[in-house]
């Protein structure tokens, strides 16, 4: 991921957040909070995790987004003129200098992706087993779907019970709802 591409979807991440939790209405929220998952799926796509990211948008951007939609669709909107809610400027204060703080602290000691001084390197036994013995060990040609399906093939079934539930759930509610 270039500097521009992270920095950018880092920000928008971040401007999505506080937009989600600044918005009055509770759509425009909504709406937001499902743009603020696509934005971290796709950070984690960048960092090499693309079940999280699948995850993420499955039931972050996905599932989440229409159970508020069905949600709000049941219940009334508040009148109001206003579109965000005041702000509390020592709270931003004390958020925002800890964001800051942790950000400049975090930020440089995290290794570029594919860095060849990266910790995970350090073990690299671990990952030379992984690429030169999936094929034997599973009879799956590619690593990552190895490393998903076989290695940790109980975290991976986890998470698909995670997102069958979450799609179940959608479907319970979709049959029960009555749009008048």
């Amino acid at each position: 991921m270039t500097f521009a591409v992270a920095y950018t979807l880092a920000f928008f991440v971040i401007i999505t957040a506080v937009a989600t939790a600044m918005f009055r209405d509770v759509l425009s929220a909504i709406v937001v909070f499902g743009a603020y998952s696509l934005g971290m799926a796709i950070i984690y796509t960048f960092l090499l995790a693309p079940d999280v990211a699948m995850t993420e948008a499955a039931i972050g951007a996905g599932v989440t987004t229409i159970l508020l939609l069905l949600t709000i669709a049941r219940t009334t909107r508040p009148t109001s003129d206003r579109t965000f809610e005041r702000v509390n400027l020592p709270a931003v204060a004390v958020v925002g200098g800890f964001l800051v703080v942790a950000l400049v602290g975090i930020l440089p000691e995290m290794y570029e992706i594919g860095d060849p001084g990266a910790p995970v390197w350090d073990n690299a036994q671990v990952t030379q087993y992984y690429l030169h013995n999936t094929y034997s060990d599973t009879g799956v040609q590619n690593a990552v779907t190895a490393v998903l399906a076989a290695y940790r093939g109980f975290d991976t079934f986890g998470e698909a019970v995670v997102v069958f539930a979450a799609g179940i759930s959608v479907l319970i509610v979709l049959k029960r709802e009555v749009f008048a």
